[in-house]
């Protein structure tokens, strides 16, 4: 990983005015939040394609929806918790129901919303959306994923759901790095343990791998961009390869990435997951490090349950 840091939602920012250059059909809808969601940068370089709907969000996702049948690729963004949870009901009546070509990018996820506190901790956003047919879900964990997620999935037809933070989060890939929607990441080739990650949880289960390739303890990450398709061959590889299988997420561990995970093993490969993330509880009002340390989504604690469970 690189020293440098950059949050999600600022790489958001970027590639929207990089998408929007390249394709005349890309339309940016925010409710209010521009300058939170960094979609003032598209705005100031289109200001005919830029739409502030105010703070209605249902009613963004129904003209997002209408204007897809247009020809045109919204692209709609507030924070997470006024996406998927305000706009729910439109988001699966009026996009995933007829199925529309829009794409929901919501910043400010997780408990590393910080000092905004419990109601604006999204933290049931990852279950939301993947149970909804036709939607793809994907959470992005740096810089250089955040840029090539915003421009793929203008290429293909249908929802997406794009999860982006606020916290600044290491830059760990490099500019040439291939993605590919639906197709986990392994970094390293460890065999002690897997370590499932997404989002701003990628960057501490490097930092737990690093340390503990100190003490001779070889794991390896799994980096799950995409929640929704999931990854089963990554997943079941990585079942019969290490001896044990751990997930984190800053999200509560119902509903989210370690369930989607433990779907795939009950059906495919039976065993042991460890699921690290919000215990059935709201998040706090602090500062977002804290709050990481606080709720147990840091490098420390990873080492802690490999080093326990082992």
């Amino acid at each position: 990983m690189k020293e440098e840091k950059k949050a999600t939602r600022q790489s958001y920012g970027e590639a929207l005015e990089k998408l929007g250059e390249e394709n005349p059909n890309i339309v940016v809808l925010d409710a209010d939040l521009s300058s939170a969601t960094k979609t003032n940068i598209f705005a100031k370089k289109f200001p005919d394609r830029f739409f502030d709907m105010g703070i209605a969000e249902a009613n963004m996702m129904g003209v997002a929806g209408g204007m897809s049948t247009c020809g045109k690729i919204p692209y709609v963004s507030t924070f997470a918790v006024f996406s998927a949870g305000r706009a729910y009901d439109q988001i699966r009546s009026s996009i995933c129901y007829p199925k529309l070509n829009v794409k929901i990018c919501a910043t400010h996820c997780g408990i590393t919303v910080g000092e905004d506190g419990a109601t604006h901790q999204m933290l049931e956003d990852i279950s939301l959306m993947r149970t909804l047919p036709n939607m793809t879900v994907i959470s992005v964990s740096d810089d250089v994923e955040t840029k090539w997620a915003i421009e793929e999935i203008s290429k293909i037809n249908g929802p997406v759901y794009v999860r982006l933070a606020r916290l600044a989060t290491p830059i760990i890939y490099e500019s040439d790095q291939k993605f590919e929607i639906g197709k986990a990441i392994q970094i390293g080739e460890g065999t002690t343990a897997t370590v499932f990650a997404t989002g701003v949880t990628v960057s501490e289960a490097l930092k737990a791998k690093e340390e503990l390739e100190k003490e001779g303890i070889h794991i390896r990450v799994v980096d799950v961009h995409t929640i929704k398709p999931i990854d089963k061959e990554m997943i079941i590889k990585s079942a019969k390869e290490t001896k044990k299988l751990i997930s984190i997420e800053d999200h509560s561990i119902i509903g989210g990435l370690g369930s989607a995970i433990a779907e795939v093993l009950t059906e495919e490969y039976p065993c042991k997951l460890i699921r690290m993330g919000i215990k059935d509880t709201f998040g706090k009002s602090g500062n977002a490090v804290e709050l990481m340390k606080y709720f147990g989504l840091t490098s420390s604690e990873i080492i802690k349950t490999i080093k326990a469970n082992n």
